[in-house]
Formats: C-alpha cells, sequence, structure tokens
C-alpha cells in the first residue's frame, strides 16, 4: 500500500477550512483524511519549525543584525541631512522670508510624508504657530477614514446583492450593449436592468477591481473566448459544468461563496469549494481535484469545462490553467444560462431544499450543513432526469455500460 502525498497547496486549503470553520474534525471526515493529520497541519501553520542552527551561525546572524540595525539608522541621518538641505534650498530662494513662506515650504515637505518635528526643527518654525497659520490659510486637507466597504448593495426590493453578483453583471453589461460604457453609464445600467441602488464610486471601485475602466480596456487577453457550442454527449467525462452559487450568513452579516462542478451525463457533483471567497485559484483547484477523483490527471481523454462569464472563470489564471491541463474551457453566451443549465438546475435545488430551510448563523454551520446536503444529493437523493437513481448509481451504470445515453446540450 503506498502512501498518500499531499501537496504544500492542498494542505494549506486544508487549514485555511479548519480555521474557517473552528472544527478540525467536520473537514477531516469531508476530504477523507484523518483528523490528527490535520491538527498536526494547522499546529505547524500557527507554529512553524524553528530551524536549529550552530552556535557559530548563531553568533553570525547577531553580528548581522547588529550591522543591519546601524545601517539603518546610518540611512536615516543621511535621509534627515537631504531633507535638510532640500528644505534649506527653498528656503535661501528669500533672503529673509516671511512666516507665510515658512509655512507654505514646511506644508510642502510634511504632505509629501515627512515628519512634521523633524521638517518645522529644519524650517525653524514652532508646531504651534504652523497649524495655526495652516488652520487659517486653508492648507490642510482633512481626509476622513470613512466606513469599511459593505460587501453588498440593496436592489429596490431590499434584496441585499453581493459585490461579486454585481461584478458579474457588470461583466456581462461591457461584453453586451455596454461595451463603450464609462462607469457613469454603467452604474443607470446597473439601475435600469437590475433596479440595484448603487452609486457611481462604488461602480467605479468594481470596475477599477476588475480592471474594465475605459483607459485599461485596450488590452487584448492572450486567451481568446470560447463560445459554447451544441454538444452531443453519450457518457460520463465529456462535458462539465461550473458555477458559483451565493449565500448569506445572517449570524455573520455576510455572504459566502459555492463553487460546484458537475458532470453533465451522470449529474455528479464531482468536486466544490465553499469558503469566504472565492478566486480563480479556487476554480482551477476544484477542476484538479474533479480530474483526480475521475481519474482523468494524467492522460485520458479530457473533459470540456463549459462556465459563464464569471470574474473567476475569464481571468488569465482559469484560462492558463486549462491550458497546462489540456482541458478546453468554453463559456456560454451572455444572458443564456439555459446553456449552464445542468448546473443551474443543482444550484435552484440547493436554494430550494437547503439554502431557504435555514437561517445561518455561523460560517461552521454552512461548512457542515452543505457538505452534507451535497453528500446526499451525490448519494441517495432520487434524480428524475436519471431514471429516478442517485447521481453516483447512474455514474456506475455508465461507466459498465449497463446505461446508454445520448443528450445534446
Amino acid at each position: 500500500m503506498t502512501r498518500k502525498k499531499y501537496s504544500d497547496e492542498f494542505k494549506q486549503q486544508i487549514v485555511k477550512e479548519a480555521i474557517e470553520t473552528g472544527n478540525m474534525s467536520l473537514v477531516a471526515r469531508q476530504h477523507e483524511i484523518a483528523k490528527s493529520m490535520v491538527a498536526k497541519w494547522v499546529k505547524q501553520y500557527k507554529n512553524p519549525p524553528v530551524q536549529k542552527n550552530n552556535k557559530k551561525k548563531a553568533i553570525d546572524n547577531s553580528y548581522y543584525k547588529e550591522l543591519e540595525t546601524e545601517n539603518d539608522k546610518l540611512k536615516k541621518l543621511l535621509g534627515e541631512k537631504d531633507l535638510e538641505i532640500a528644505i534649506l534650498k527653498d528656503l535661501l530662494k528669500n533672503t529673509n522670508p516671511p512666516i507665510e513662506d515658512k509655512v507654505s515650504i514646511a506644508n510642502k515637505w510634511i504632505s509629501r510624508g515627512y515628519k512634521a518635528v523633524l521638517v518645522l526643527k529644519i524650517v525653524g518654525l514652532s508646531r504651534s504657530t504652523y497649524y495655526y497659520r495652516i488652520s487659517r490659510t486653508g492648507l490642510t486637507k482633512r481626509v476622513g477614514g470613512g466606513r469599511p466597504c459593505p460587501g453588498y448593495s440593496l436592489d429596490k426590493a431590499n434584496n441585499r446583492i453581493s459585490d461579486e453578483q454585481i461584478k458579474e453583471w457588470l461583466t456581462e453589461l461591457i461584453a453586451d450593449e455596454g461595451y463603450a460604457y464609462g462607469y457613469l453609464k454603467l452604474t443607470y445600467a446597473l439601475k435600469r436592468n437590475f433596479r440595484l441602488i448603487i452609486n457611481k464610486k462604488k461602480v467605479y471601485r468594481l470596475c477599477k477591481e476588475l480592471e474594465i475602466l475605459r483607459p485599461q480596456r485596450k488590452f487584448k487577453p492572450s486567451f481568446p473566448r470560447k463560445i459554447a457550442k451544441n454538444r452531443v454527449i453519450t457518457g460520463s467525462n465529456q462535458l462539465w459544468e461550473m458555477d458559483v452559487k451565493y449565500g448569506y450568513i445572517a449570524g455573520e452579516n455576510r455572504f459566502f461563496f459555492l463553487l460546484s462542478l458537475i458532470d453533465v451525463a451522470d449529474r455528479n457533483i464531482i468536486d466544490y469549494h465553499l469558503g469566504l471567497s472565492c478566486t480563480a485559484e479556487d476554480a482551477v483547484r476544484v477542476v484538479q481535484s474533479a480530474l483526480l477523483k475521475r481519474q482523468l490527471y494524467q492522460g485520458g481523454n479530457k473533459p470540456v469545462i463549459r462556465s459563464d462569464n464569471g470574474p473567476q472563470f475569464i481571468s488569465h489564471v482559469f484560462d492558463k490553467a486549462c491550458e497546462e491541463l489540456g482541458i478546453e474551457h468554453e463559456r456560454i453566451p451572455f444572458k443564456t444560462p439555459n446553456k449552464n443549465a445542468h448546473i443551474e438546475a443543482f444550484h435552484r435545488l440547493l436554494e430550494d431544499e437547503c439554502f431557504s430551510r435555514y437561517e445561518f448563523a455561523a460560517y461552521a454551520e454552512v461548512y457542515e450543513v452543505v457538505a452534507q446536503y451535497i453528500n446526499r444529493y451525490n448519494k441517495q437523493r432520487l434524480h428524475s432526469s436519471i431514471g429516478y437513481v442517485p447521481p453516483e448509481e447512474f455514474y456506475k451504470y455508465l461507466r459498465n455500460g449497463e446505461k446508454v445515453l445520448k443528450i445534446t446540450v
């Protein structure tokens, strides 16, 4: 029996889930590994091992640390001298500069990030004089801290719409009717098309995060978009669909994300990502894990992966990973969710049979409930589209040639 070797990336993902849920047993059961191993990885993450050095190395490290400290002091002194020379040059432009000029010069260097105490000492001004003068002349610029971003906006029906969903709508708009819109017109398009209550500043921020502000859209992607085409499916591992579902944790006032991957033929949820965030890297991990579970990682005919145009799937990270794995990635046309119907149907079931039945108090509860539901869906829930048998059972029938399948998607 060969021992399993787990990658550092897999260990980091397990540690992340264990810390987020606060339940190592649950995470261990979900990934079919020993709880002691999860505990060991978490301990290593919190207390990284200290390398034992010999006495000479310890002395060398101490010596170099002293040199580094001394070097920092010299750099600081040199920087202060350079600053003093620059300020004195400004002061020497006038033979006997008045207080107003001194205040202006001091404010110039303080606004560049230099310490006020040091600048005022070089200029020859007291702090009280400086602050009194700038309060009268209005040279100060007050910057408020502002409230933290809530991560959602409301629509006119008072529903909370997550920022990730808004980003997906923005991506759809610029690829369709709003291809020439700036952030201001995109704001009005969101209000008009999705009845969203949102201001132009937030739309600008989201566009900036997506890198779709107009001056930046001249960049040509190195991975051109492949439009999903009609396919005839006759067995498992020919076409997989992916999508992201958003949920809400009432007790913590934040969203969680479920990225699921379904086999169109046998309707199994082969793998999924559940977390408080969902990135392109998470989508790549789901694909890699699904290939391993279906024993397709090395060699064999790889499936086609179909997705919508969410931020996770249009990223260079995801497209590059698909290219390296030898997988064809196609994206459905905008406003055609029926081309991704199987994963959309699963997420509708998830909403009706799971999410709508709970008011989640904490992320740990979400993790447990969703994991149990997906396990029951795969192994126990009767599926009408595949002859009223569970997806895992139907997958075995297809693999053994006991069932014949032909569907057009």
